[in-house]
């Protein structure tokens, strides 16, 4: 495994220069066509896989927390390990701020 750990780089470098290319090619190939937007060239291609990445991927530093999906997060542990009584007292405490502010003043089943 050692002895292929200098591939790491170059394998990287040939899944984000196709992934460029593809997306390149689907834009060039979809967007002048569909919504009248102009081509682009290979390095826009991989600007904008950058760039979404960066927006709607998250950062490499996020950490695992992540990548183990809903039910590892913090709040929904946090909300089963509350008794009955703790889960009541944070409904009604957000029934409060709701009505103070305004948000969705429609009584549900559960308001009643």
């Amino acid at each position: 495994m050692k002895r292929l750990r200098f591939l790491m780089p170059l394998a990287f470098v040939a899944i984000m220069a196709l992934t460029s290319a593809v997306t390149m090619w689907l834009w060039n190939w979809l967007m002048p066509a569909l919504f009248g937007l102009t081509v682009i060239t290979f390095w826009q291609a991989a600007g904008l896989l950058v760039l979404v990445r960066l927006l709607f991927g998250g950062h490499p530093f996020a950490g695992q927390h992540h990548q183990r999906g809903y039910r590892g997060h913090f709040h929904h542990d946090h909300w089963h390990k509350m008794s009955g009584e703790e889960r009541e007292a944070f409904r009604e405490r957000m029934r409060a701020f709701r009505d103070k502010r305004g948000f969705n003043t429609v009584s549900r089943k559960d308001d009643e």
